[in-house]
Order: C-alpha cells, then sequence, then structure tokens
C-alpha cells in the first residue's frame, strides 16, 4: 500500500493510501480503515486537558441549574442528538439536561435537508429559540467553519454563555470564537471528506468523555455503577436489581421486592435497605442532597463504619 499525505489541519487533505480503494479487496479496505482508526483515540488523548476544562465548567453550569446544548450539521449533529438522547436512560436525568440540537431539525437525523447547514441565521435562530442565560453551547463541526454551528455560537457568544467548539482541524473559525476550543486533528479520511468516519469517530470519543465525566461528577454514576438508570426495559431492570444486590448485598428476591417498593429506583431501594427506611425517607434524603447519590452513599458509610 502507498502511504498518506496527510495534513493534520485538514481532513479533506489527498489520502493517498486509498487511491486505489475500489481495486481493493474487502480485507484490504477493512485492513486500511482499522489502520487509519488506530490513531484517533491518540488524537483524543492530546485534546484531554482541553476536554477537561469543558467537562468542568459543562458540571457547573448544571449544578447551577442550567443545561448543556450541541449544536451541529450532518454527522456532527447527529452525534449530538445521540450522546444527548442516550443521557436519560443512562443516568436518569431530564430529559433536557443534555440536547441536541441539529441543522435542519429532527428531518435531518434521517435526511439530508439541503442548504440548512449553511445558514449563520439559521443557527443564530435556533440558540434564540431553545437556549437560556443559565445554559452553555457546545458547536460541533468537523470542519470547523460549518455556518450553521458558526451562527449557532456567535448568537451564544452574544448573550454571554460558555461556548465550545470541537473540531476536526487546527486553528479553525470555530476554535477562534469559543471559550473552550478542542481540536482533533484526524488527518486525511480513507473516502476523502467522509467525515462520518475518523471525524465522526474522534468527536463521538469527546461526546462520551463530555457527558458520561459530567453525570459522575454530578453523582449521577456511585462507584462504576448507572445507578440512576432508568428501567424502562427487561434488560434495565434487571440491571436495576444487580446494582442493588451489588450495593446491599441482599438477595434477588430482595432487590426486586425492594426494587418495586422504590418505584424502580435503585438508589431508593438501596437507601431502604443500608438504612432500615422508607420510601418517603429515602426519597428525603436524596433530595437533600439535590440527589447526588455518591454524597449520600459517603455519608452513608461513615455513619456505618462510625457505628
Amino acid at each position: 500500500m502507498m502511504m498518506t499525505d496527510v495534513n493534520p489541519a485538514n481532513t479533506e487533505t489527498r489520502n493517498t493510501k486509498s487511491e486505489c480503494l475500489h481495486q481493493f479487496t474487502t480485507l484490504e479496505i477493512i485492513e486500511l480503515m482499522n489502520e487509519e482508526d488506530h490513531s484517533v483515540p491518540v488524537i483524543v488523548k492530546g485534546a484531554l486537558p482541553e476536554i477537561e476544562k469543558v467537562i468542568d465548567q459543562a458540571v457547573a453550569v448544571m449544578k447551577n441549574g442550567g443545561k448543556l446544548y450541541y449544536f451541529g450539521a450532518g454527522t456532527s449533529g447527529r452525534l449530538g442528538v445521540l450522546d444527548a438522547s442516550e443521557c436519560p436512560p443512562t443516568f436518569g436525568v431530564a430529559a433536557d439536561l443534555v440536547n441536541g440540537i441539529i441543522a435542519g431539525g429532527d428531518r435531518a437525523l434521517r435526511f439530508p435537508i439541503e442548504g440548512a447547514e449553511d445558514s449563520k441565521e439559521m443557527g443564530a435562530e435556533d440558540v434564540r429559540k431553545h437556549v437560556t442565560s443559565n445554559d452553555m453551547v457546545i458547536g460541533i463541526a468537523s470542519s470547523g467553519r460549518t455556518p450553521y454551528v458558526i451562527g449557532a455560537i456567535e448568537a451564544a457568544n452574544e448573550m454571554g454563555l460558555p461556548t465550545a467548539g470541537i473540531a476536526c482541524n487546527r486553528g479553525s473559525e470555530l476554535s477562534t470564537l469559543v471559550t473552550y476550543p478542542i481540536e482533533l486533528p484526524v488527518g486525511a479520511e480513507v473516502v476523502t471528506g467522509s467525515t462520518r468516519l475518523k471525524a465522526g469517530t474522534a468527536q463521538k470519543m469527546v461526546l462520551n468523555m463530555i457527558t458520561t465525566a459530567s453525570m459522575v461528577k454530578l453523582g449521577k454514576v456511585y462507584k462504576n455503577l448507572m445507578v440512576n438508570v432508568q428501567a424502562s426495559n427487561e434488560k434495565l431492570r434487571k440491571r436495576t436489581i444487580s446494582i442493588v444486590q451489588e450495593l446491599t448485598g441482599v438477595t434477588q428476591e430482595e432487590a426486586e421486592r425492594y426494587t418495586q417498593l422504590g418505584g424502580g429506583d435503585p438508589r431508593v431501594a438501596v437507601l431502604m435497605i443500608l438504612l432500615k427506611i422508607k420510601v418517603e425517607e429515602a426519597r428525603d434524603i436524596l433530595k437533600k442532597k439535590e440527589n447526588n447519590f455518591a454524597e449520600v452513599m459517603k455519608e452513608v458509610v461513615e455513619d456505618c463504619d462510625n457505628g
């Protein structure tokens, strides 16, 4: 195979390895894709200090009653919507705590909306429509110059909001506009300009970090357990019961009974078992700690140790 001519500042740079891609065998195609993908975690690792700043700011905003908004177009927009939509079932948070807004609206999740990403005005309008003065806005754009995203960030800046940008180029317009730039120079794609590949993978990794670490800091995760999980299907109901068992040591039957008494909330079930209290008392304890289960358990463990 030929060498790659990569300029890390441009995801559309010529990739000479893939110039004969149509002549490769199936195995050669996926070997090349896999080889290219190996660089993504290394690039993301290099951006960890910047990602940390974004997470700390997002946590501060959400602790203060604000919300997190992603704005993007095409693949970037879809990834933002995906990450936001997985927060309620995973972490038991309100559906509007983390929000993904895509250029062209929800129809753009399945179908291309011609010209949607080219409108700065539309991005600014969507910010003014959805975002309040308590919130944080993160723009996602592989190129770092998508007009819709630029318009959204400019509007957020006018509102005095903290802003972050996730771009797959260095020194992009997006990076110059935001408070917290995250740059992921993944270089040329196997299929030139197809930012659903390495660029999309890098963006997804960063979004995973932003919401997961934020939820850990907000007490929505205890140890490595999804203690705020919403038991909306059989798989998650079983996971809820296993969480209660792991944290209390009770039998499966007891865990099922207390989980039902707690309305499917594993945190309530755990507190009922460990503190030998009723449902209302367990909920009151959580409420006093702003539903930060990690903080509650810190006191519970200390009480048990002292007792």
